[in-house]
């Protein structure tokens, strides 16, 4: 009779938000990841068909993983558990994992190589000629004792896109060469969230890469979806107060239409590419995307409001879902807002062909021509650092390739904006001037 009278004691509201707070933080939170991304089985088998060929036969292989952050690619590496399971794989089998955001040079990278591969004595104090004289001495000096064969070696570079800006591409033309050659067995496995990877490679690099290409896409449905949603919002039975957990639990089953609702908007929402901005960028995983609904819904449970309402469920979806670049784009002065329209002109008049800093200039003087007051006049060195600011705020990026000895006013830019980004910024911009909304909105007929 005690235990039950414990059980179905009603505990004050604020103990009950805070013990609510505590378990479902820590199961949001403390989450460990599956042991295989769910909905991905076929992409894994094929991955690991692939490495096996290299660890257990010898053969070398190359391939791409693509998909948006969040959807499974760094977890590829879990198969490596799988393939180490065959004994001459564990045996055999040499792992290389570079990061672009880690070894940002081909001479880091290089150094990088011979320290995971436990050859820093066996280089000493060599000079080598070249590049890839170094990396065919690396790959000579595993090779086992009687000379016969090499030991297979996989290649994981993570962050591929960055590689491809390296001088020359030289690590990925020499990895690529040797693959392709049959020099020594290895796997070059390259992740990335970029779609046009493939573009930013020069010729002679993509003429020797496989052009095999694994796209990590789940296939989960948005009942699975919110199936995970409701389990991992859902107050567990030995909760203190069994009358608040089911009060909670049947509030949430209320909350059934719009979650499917939601959850339905969330793939097409997170996975568009903005190509027609030239970036092809994946955006957040549906899983990511998920996590953060639930976390702020969460965050808006109070003693005043104990359970989770439409409008909590609304104004979450309406923060997952909010374009962080147009945010940004309301932050700006008013003259990085009038560079941006003059770079949308320019686009509009030269069909999305390049731009630099002096022709956006010509394009703002046009502006300023045609009104008779002089408050948007800037001295050319104000104009540069908006400029600039730009690029660091990666709304507009240098055109790949472009030769980092021209003069910045001449060095070739893209805009990295839709259309629809622009508008949105003009209409929500505090206080915007009418001429420049007017200016603005002309670009758009």
């Amino acid at each position: 009779m005690s235990k039950r009278k414990v059980k179905d004691a009603a505990l004050p509201v604020g103990e009950c938000i805070t013990q609510v707070q505590k378990i479902l933080r820590e199961r949001l939170c403390h989450q460990q990841l599956p042991e295989k991304p769910e909905g991905l089985e076929a992409q894994h088998k094929h991955l690991l068909e692939l490495l096996k060929r290299t660890a257990v036969h010898g053969e070398s292989n190359s391939v791409l993983i693509v998909g948006p952050r969040g959807a499974g690619k760094t977890m590829c590496n879990e198969i490596l558990g799988d393939l180490l399971e065959e004994t001459e794989a564990q045996k055999n089998l040499l792992q290389v994992h570079l990061n672009g955001l880690l070894q940002t040079d081909d001479r880091i990278a290089l150094k990088e190589i011979t320290r995971q591969l436990h050859l820093e004595n066996v280089v000493g104090d060599k000079v080598f000629g070249s590049f890839a004289e170094n990396l065919a001495f690396l790959l000579e000096a595993l090779k086992k004792g009687d000379r016969s064969s090499s030991r297979p070696v996989l290649f994981v570079l993570d962050e591929f896109d960055l590689f491809a800006h390296h001088k020359n591409q030289t690590l990925l033309y020499n990895l690529f060469d040797v693959s392709q050659s049959a020099q020594a067995p290895i796997a070059v496995v390259g992740i990335t969230c970029r779609l046009d990877v493939l573009e930013l490679l020069e010729k002679r690099v993509k003429s020797r890469f496989s052009h095999r290409q694994i796209h990590l896409l789940s296939s989960l449905t948005s009942t699975q979806y919110l199936e995970r949603v409701q389990t991992q919002l859902s107050l567990p039975d030995h909760f203190p107060d069994g009358q608040f957990a089911q009060d909670w639990n049947d509030n949430f089953r209320s909350l059934h239409m719009l979650l499917v609702r939601v959850t339905q908007n969330m793939v097409p929402h997170r996975t568009q590419a903005n190509i027609s901005g030239g970036s092809c960028r994946c955006q957040r995983g549906r899983f990511e995307s998920v996590f953060l609904l639930q976390m702020l819904c969460l965050s808006r449970v109070s003693v005043a409001k104990p359970t989770i309402k439409p409008i909590d469920v609304q104004e979450a979806s309406r923060v997952c879902f909010a374009d962080a670049t147009a945010n940004m784009l309301r932050g700006l002065s008013i003259l990085e807002l009038c560079l941006i329209i003059a770079m949308k002109h320019l686009n509009d008049v030269y069909e999305g062909e390049p731009f630099n800093l002096q022709m956006v200039h010509n394009e703002f003087k046009k502006f300023l021509q045609r009104k008779s007051n002089s408050m948007y006049n800037f001295e050319r060195p104000v104009i540069m650092k908006a400029f600039e600011h730009l690029q660091e705020l990666e709304l507009i990026r240098p055109v790949d390739g472009s030769s980092a000895k021209t003069q910045r006013e001449y060095r070739l830019m893209r805009l990295m904006l839709d259309h629809s980004q622009i508008v949105e910024a003009l209409q929500k911009y505090p206080q915007c001037p009418t001429e420049v909304k007017q200016w603005g909105m002309s670009a758009f007929g």
